[in-house]
């Protein structure tokens, strides 16, 4: 299923910005919760690779670790200050919160949902959009590298180092 893309609009901003950014995401847990990872593949509009970003999240749900790619993204792109960044991923769930068609009903996804929200307030355009797996697969080779590798290309995302309890077990590597 594929959704139309959702847009949030800011006022201007000073400073040169990046050029037009697309993202694909993804997280996963093996066992759910168990061995979890994420993944960020980021390139132009038009297609020139500008980021591959994995970490490895201990143990952990797959809602938690698709939260967990959402930041690291934001986070990398914050610096950037894109005109635009379009976010795609196959987890219906985690667009369609961010897009605020359904509610965050758990108590540790709603602490990650906000720390989004925030931050995706200080980019000045950005579109969420549901894609199937198959249109997916970089960032989904890099949250697999992740879990096997059991290790990460950058630091954890600020937003989860700062709320060790979301995790399952007290397991958090890249502090």
């Amino acid at each position: 299923m594929t959704g139309r893309p959702h847009s949030r609009t800011a006022g201007p901003r000073t400073g040169a910005a990046a050029p037009d950014l697309l993202a694909h995401i993804d997280g996963g847990a093996r066992g759910n919760p168990g061995p979890a990872g994420y993944g960020v593949h980021l390139t132009t509009a038009a297609g020139e690779p500008v980021a591959a970003i994995y970490g490895y999240l201990g143990i952990a749900t797959n809602n938690i670790a698709e939260y967990a790619a959402l930041l690291a993204l934001l986070e990398h792109v914050l610096a950037m200050r894109p005109a635009r960044l379009a976010i795609r991923s196959d987890s219906e769930l985690l667009i369609r919160q961010m897009k605020g068609e359904y509610r965050v009903k758990d108590p540790k996804l709603k602490v990650l949902h906000a720390e989004a929200r925030l931050m995706v307030a200080r980019l000045p355009r950005v579109s969420f959009e549901h894609v199937r797996r198959e249109h997916n697969r970089e960032a989904d080779a890099l949250a697999n590298r992740a879990m096997d590798e059991q290790a990460g290309s950058h630091p954890l995302p600020a937003g989860l180092r700062t709320v060790p309890a979301l995790m399952t077990r007290a397991r958090l590597p890249n502090l």
